[in-house]
């Protein structure tokens, strides 16, 4: 396919692998490259010499474009963006931020923007920050995700009539038939974090993984709302998290029990109760732990069979 985000980032396909805290390392990012797709390293999980090693690993693993996740909100911002510049990184995607902030120092070295929304308002801010693409993440998603709890159904139409920027969407999305209806309200890719959290080359912890491809409706729930809104799987920190809530926590409640590391506990070294597992709703729908390019390949195939099949309506 040949459209404004194949073009803009030099990929096969129009599927984005999302940059997703504790399970996007170069291993997985290089693996979506390769298969045509966009792969991004998590940056939000990384310390900066961290960061540096996966850069040029997956620069040594893949000769396809690739790109670094990174969210605005993280203390060590500025030093990790000059490692981006100094590795000569070519894509970057910002979210859980201004995007004026960053974007023209980036695209003074050359590197494209792209910044994850949730609403309107923040597409138009986009579109004039002079970003070069934006994702669309609906409350489907897991991550950061949006106070508004705007689903992707109704966010991506909004968002293509607010603004002419090429448009990503993300959240709910895991199959090429899903695909297919983001691209019919008016996205020109997807980006999935879900789908790939449960690839063999995702760097989270086994555990986690068959969690997620055991999981049923109704496991996962937006929460901390009061901080940064993520999607949780339930679990015995979860129910804590509920019953704060409930109770009327405020913010430094909250954030004592959140503490340091919760969700490195549960997605990367694979405590399925005290951990933080941030996943999207869509995870009740996905059953296979497969390799991150065979995902690329069947989901563009399940896009133009499922293409083929309305165009004979």
């Amino acid at each position: 396919m040949n459209n404004r985000i194949t073009s803009l980032f030099g990929i096969e396909y129009p599927i984005i692998q999302a940059g997703m805290i504790w399970c996007s390392g170069w291993e997985l990012a290089a693996a979506v490259s390769n298969a045509g797709g966009l792969g991004l390293i998590g940056a939000g999980s990384m310390y900066p010499d961290v960061l540096r090693t996966h850069i040029r690993k997956c620069k040594e693993a893949t000769s396809k474009p690739f790109g670094v996740n990174m969210p605005l909100l993280y203390p060590n911002v500025e030093e990790v963006m000059q490692i981006i510049i100094e590795e000569k990184v070519l894509i970057v995607f910002t979210s859980a931020g201004n995007p004026k902030t960053w974007t023209p120092i980036l695209k003074s070295h050359g590197i494209k923007v792209v910044h994850v929304i949730a609403n309107k308002k923040f597409a138009i801010k986009c579109e004039e920050a002079g970003v070069d693409a934006i994702v669309a993440e609906g409350f489907e998603a897991g991550g950061h995700n949006g106070r508004e709890e705007t689903t992707t159904l109704v966010l991506i139409p909004m968002i293509r009539e607010a603004c002419s920027l090429p448009l990503i969407a993300a959240g709910g999305i895991a199959n090429g038939a899903s695909m297919l209806a983001a691209f019919a309200l008016g996205a020109e890719a997807v980006q999935m974090g879900t789908r790939f959290v449960a690839s063999i080359e995702s760097s989270g912890h086994e555990a986690f993984k068959n969690r997620v491809i055991h999981s049923e409706e109704g496991e996962t729930k937006l929460m901390l709302k009061q901080l940064t809104p993520v999607r949780l799987m339930r679990n015995t920190f979860f129910n804590q998290v509920e019953e704060a809530e409930g109770r009327g926590a405020g913010i430094e409640e909250l954030k004592t029990l959140l503490g340091r590391a919760r969700a490195k506990k549960g997605m990367f070294e694979g405590d399925m109760e005290e951990g933080e597992l941030e996943i999207g709703q869509v995870s009740a729908a996905v059953r296979q732990i497969l390799p991150a390019g065979e995902i690329v390949k069947n989901v563009w195939n399940e896009f133009l069979a499922a293409k083929a099949k309305i165009a004979n309506l």
